[in-house]
């Protein structure tokens, strides 16, 4: 089932006017579902102690630790039970107001592909151990899930208000690379971290990233990488902070008040910043 390229400008042949498409869980090869038990192994021995109690808690309850890619039918029936969430297949990245819509109706896209076996430590599109293992944990935390849903339904405003580049930001730096403050310390729980090997020791132990607490200002007026580790991390006291925060924010002035702001380049510190660990910037200084 691996393609070489996953993003689509119209739902392909056989794809539903919203884009899902079956699964079709049966058409994985032997070496597919060794390459998610590979990639579950490694991820699930290095995470305890590092990952939110949310995560684990998700990533038991779900029964991921059985072998082979998961089927999106099964994994769907336990955890609607868990929070009314379900897993939908899509073939690449979907438009935007596709995205949305499915999130605020408590559907997550998933892709149905998985990466080769020569691309275990990184591969550029999500495929379906980044989409599963990395995401769908979270949605049996019944916060997190409430967060998503409020995200998809800010999502169709933000696309009307001419801000999809600023609530971008909050689901990068919140879903995909987001800190909580949990047992005494700082744990992962954004699936570009806990789905990757190198970052889940880079984002707790490196020396080089910045580790700010939350703004939602700062967040969204903040730029990213998306192809290498990041440089800065935002750290959440709570995922009820989180999500009261995002329910309770009339985004529309938001908007307009940071919309005419320049954007903050990647690492910077600004004086209003509640920084945890200031980076020393060695890994970014080694890349350039």
């Amino acid at each position: 089932m691996t393609k070489e390229t996953h993003i689509l400008e119209r739902p392909p042949e056989g794809a539903a006017a919203d884009w899902t498409i079956p699964q079709q869980w049966e058409r994985y090869t032997a070496e597919e579902h060794a390459t998610w038990d590979r990639l579950f192994a490694r991820q699930a021995k290095l995470l305890p102690g590092r990952a939110s109690q949310a995560y684990l808690r998700g990533l038991e309850a779900l029964e991921l630790s059985k072998s082979g890619i998961p089927d999106f039918e099964e994994l769907s029936e336990r955890l609607m039970k868990l929070t009314g969430w379900r897993v939908v297949a899509v073939p690449g990245l979907v438009p935007d107001d596709v995205f949305f819509d499915h999130m605020a109706n408590r559907r997550f896209v998933a892709g149905n592909f998985i990466r080769r076996a020569d691309q275990l430590d990184y591969i550029q599109e999500p495929d379906v151990f980044h989409d599963v293992f990395g995401h769908v944990p979270m949605l049996a935390d019944p916060v997190f899930a409430d967060y998503l849903e409020a995200y998809g339904r800010g999502g169709m405003r933000a696309l009307d208000l001419g801000a999809l580049k600023q609530l971008g930001r909050l689901y990068w730096y919140t879903v995909e690379f987001g800190l909580v403050r949990e047992a005494g310390g700082l744990r992962i729980y954004g699936s570009g971290i806990v789905s990757s090997f190198g970052e889940s020791l880079f984002a707790l132990d490196d020396p080089s990233p910045n580790r700010i607490g939350f703004d939602m200002r700062r967040v969204m007026r903040t730029e990213y990488r998306i192809d290498d580790f990041q440089q800065n991390y935002f750290v959440i006291p709570s995922f009820e902070e989180l999500l009261r925060q995002t329910v309770e924010t009339d985004f529309a002035p938001l908007y307009e008040e940071i919309l005419p702001l320049p954007d903050i380049p990647v690492a910077a510190i600004l004086p209003g910043d509640a920084v945890i660990t200031r980076g020393t910037q060695e890994y970014a200084k080694g890349r350039a």
